[in-house]
Parts: structure tokens; sequence; C-alpha cells
């Protein structure tokens, strides 16, 4: 479904990735591991139409690289940045009827309104509230499934569990379990690595803008030198 070859980016002269490459199938969980600053965040960034880059980024056999962010997201590449980007003033429930392509709520496709609030139910709870006074784990969940109201194919998601508690953090790998088995592929920006071990299908290892490694869960559990090198702090 995605297809990265050769990708470079570049925040003005400063060049960040070089010559990235991964790709993710059809209902398929895929993470992107690496400590912060090799260039995780700007490869899907990169991906997403947001900074400069080179290369190629093929979404369901077409190039991305040279369309804008919304026209992406259009073509049904969702993303949830790591700042979450919230509308403060509005509240939860109309937050999430933003992030719907259709005007009729019956007729989104995967997702309704309903799905959100059986999934979050404190979502619900705070559905008339506004966006900006909730915690900072609700911001995270109404951020994803913001996302998922404009049903994506594949959702790219930055860092979802930093900064959360525990059991948050277990709602949202339950979630990103419910969207693989509805179809809907991810590529998981994550640096706790047990949670990518043990959702993943398949995980990829970044260092100095570079792809290290790549491989299954497995093969990373047994793979000590990676994760000594370019895992474990």
């Amino acid at each position: 479904m995605l297809q990265v070859e050769d990708l470079h980016a570049y925040y003005g002269k400063s060049h960040i990735l070089h010559g990235v490459h991964l790709q993710v199938g059809r209902g398929e969980i895929v993470s992107l591991l690496g400590r912060n600053g090799v260039g995780r965040s700007t490869t899907i960034k990169a991906i997403m139409g947001q900074v400069d880059a080179a290369g190629s980024v093929l979404f369901k056999n077409e190039q991305m690289l040279g369309l804008k962010a919304y026209q992406i997201a259009h073509k049904g590449l969702g993303y949830v940045p790591e700042s979450r980007d919230i509308f403060p003033a509005l509240t939860v429930e109309q937050n999430l009827l933003l992030g719907m392509k259709s005007s009729k709520p019956d007729k989104s496709g995967r997702w309704s309104l309903a799905d959100m609030y059986r999934l979050f139910p404190r979502l619900e709870e705070r559905a008339r509230v506004q966006a900006g006074m909730i915690s900072g784990g609700e911001q995270q969940m109404l951020t994803l499934c913001r996302t998922l109201m404009g049903d994506p194919d594949l959702i790219m998601i930055d860092e979802p569990t930093e900064g959360l508690a525990p059991k948050v953090v277990e709602l949202l790998a339950e979630l990103f379990k419910e969207i693989k088995n509805r179809g809907v592929s991810i590529l998981l920006v994550e640096q706790k690595l047990a949670i990518a071990l043990n959702i993943s299908q398949r995980l990829y290892v970044m260092g100095h803008g570079r792809i290290v490694f790549e491989g299954t869960p497995q093969e990373l559990r047994q793979n000590s030198t990676i994760r000594k090198e370019w895992l474990e702090v």
C-alpha cells in the first residue's frame, strides 16, 4: 500500500534523511523505531508533504511527492502528529466531526461517532467539553479518532504513547489492533520497544537518517547488536 524508496528530506540546507526505504502492506502494522533525532518524525512528515523531499513515495501505486498535505490526506493517507493539533475552542464532538470527509455522518466510511465513543467512552462523556480543557491522554485519543473519522486506508501515528499513563497506553494498543482488523494499515513511530514488538508485524530501526534494520519482531528480539547500538539508552 505504501512504498518509500530513496527518500531524502531537508530542513533548509540541513540534509536530514539519506535514502530512507520502507513499505507498509494492506492491513499491516509497521513500526519505525529509533532514538530521538534520527529522523523518524521527519520521515512521516516527508511522506505527508510537510517538508522538502526527494525520492519516491508511492501510495496505492500513486506518487505522493509533489502533492500538498491536504491532497495526500484526500487520497486516504491519515496522519496523527505528535503535537496533537486539536482545535481547543471547539468541543470534543466538533473536533471529531471536522475529521469527516463526508457531510453525511452515516456514510463516512468504516468509522462513525458511535465507534469512537464505543472505543473511548471517556470521549463521549466529554463530548460537549471544549477540547482544550481535556487531559493530555484524552487529547491523544481525540486526535487519533478525528483522523479515523476521515476514513483513511493507512494512518501514520507519531509517538502516540509519549507521556501517557499506562492504562491509556493499553487502550491505544487495543485500538491499533482494531484499526488493523478493519483493514486499515498503520505506520507507527514509537520509542517504546515493548509496545512495537507486541503489536507490529514488521519493524524498521532508524539511525542517522537511514534505515539500519528491517525485520520481524522476533528477528529484532534476537538481534542484540541492533538493540544496543540504536535503541537502548
